[in-house]
């Protein structure tokens, strides 16, 4: 009886390996990838589309077209690859839901809650909502960056790869949402000395 594979799957540097035995029509591999990614592309989603049904649908046909056209396409990042294809999908269905009277814009409202902040609890309440007034107050694809660099732990070329921009554009742009937040910060700390 042959030895069972096992994958450790904490490890980005299986992923490849992953995605070639599924590709190779390994079942196995294919489970451990919807398993390793459901809960990070939910989470991701969510920043989408409040809709969780519509989202669960997404994802669940995304990885049964996966699975059904076991793409040749050559992928550097399973995780940049699976974050562009369910963002494309909501993408595609949000529209499809419009009304065609109505305007569709590409640019996703992409909602940052408090939920989703990395603060130690001990951080006072005063702090958070300053830093989550801030957080909404960036445009959406600022959000999005933030989201994926920060919290998902993308690199640019991966970023790149999901929001359809050059590698110069995504550290622009994370440049530009970092300074808006920190010049944000600063005239809300400027206003409550101003008031004490």
């Amino acid at each position: 009886m042959p030895a069972k594979r096992s994958f450790n799957l904490n490890t980005e540097s299986n992923d490849t390996i992953l995605w070639d035995s599924f590709k190779n029509g390994d079942k196995e591999s294919f489970g451990l990838l919807f398993r390793r990614y459901y809960k990070l592309l939910y989470n991701y989603g969510c920043k989408i589309t409040p809709d969780t049904n519509l989202l669960e649908d997404a994802i669940q046909e995304l990885f049964t077209e996966l699975w059904q056209n076991k793409s040749q396409t050559q992928v550097i990042s399973v995780k940049a690859y699976l974050l562009k294809a369910l963002k494309y999908k909501l993408f595609k269905q949000l529209k499809n839901r419009k009304n065609h009277t109505d305007e569709f814009t590409d640019d996703l409202q992409f909602e940052l809650s408090i939920e989703s902040l990395k603060i130690e609890k001990e951080e006072n309440e005063e702090r958070v909502k300053k830093i989550t007034d801030a957080l909404n107050q960036v445009s959406n694809r600022q959000k999005e960056i933030i989201y994926l660099k920060f919290y998902q732990g993308l690199s640019y070329d991966e970023i790149s790869d999901v929001m359809q921009i050059n590698y110069q554009a995504a550290r622009n742009l994370l440049y530009q949402a970092v300074k808006s937040i920190k010049k944000l910060l600063e005239q809300s700390f400027q206003l409550l000395v101003f008031f004490v």
